[in-house]
């Protein structure tokens, strides 16, 4: 690949999944500025990569590089926190202001509670699927799992998702 096209292909990708890399590592995260740096750190790696080396499906690599910049970066300020800041910033977002109050009555609101209430494992697969509209081959690639337990991890966060939704009833409103 030439110099140019090289160029322009990372920036399209840039162009094309910055914004939903953010997100995703956000989601992980829990902080903007890790996930802007994680992102940043993927297209830093891409760019010292050969593009034969992706065998033409660059988004797995993508997610698979942040969701690992990431992580990193999430267990590295786990490390340089100290206990009371932690338990300030955790009384701060259990203090509700009045907006997320009003929020937290919409039926999105009550979808997202539920999805956070599930174990990280299944909120990423539930997100990689419903929210970035990655197949579960996809998702098998980036979060190294098989695809039948990407399948059955969606199954069961669904589920428990319904659930929830639902009062704890299990029935479903048809």
């Amino acid at each position: 690949m030439e110099p140019a096209q090289r160029g322009e292909w990372i920036r399209s990708l840039f162009e094309q999944y910055q914004g939903a890399l953010v997100r995703y590592a956000a989601r992980l995260t829990g902080n903007i500025d890790a996930a802007r740096d994680a992102v940043q750190e993927t297209f830093m790696q891409l760019c010292q990569m050969d593009p034969t080396e992706l065998d033409e499906r660059p988004v797995p690599w993508l997610y698979t590089v942040c969701r690992n910049r990431a992580l990193d970066g999430r267990r590295k300020e786990a490390r340089m926190n100290a206990l009371g800041e932690e338990c300030e910033d955790v009384a701060e977002l259990r203090t509700p202001n009045p907006l997320q109050m009003a929020e937290r009555r919409s039926s999105t609101s009550v979808v997202l509670r539920a999805l956070k209430s599930l174990p990280a494992n299944q909120q990423e697969v539930i997100r990689l699927k419903f929210q970035d509209g990655m197949s579960y081959k996809e998702i098998s690639q980036v979060t190294g799992l098989s695809v039948s337990n990407v399948g059955f991890l969606i199954h069961v966060g669904v589920k428990g998702i319904r659930v929830a939704v639902n009062g704890g009833s299990g029935h479903e409103n048809r």
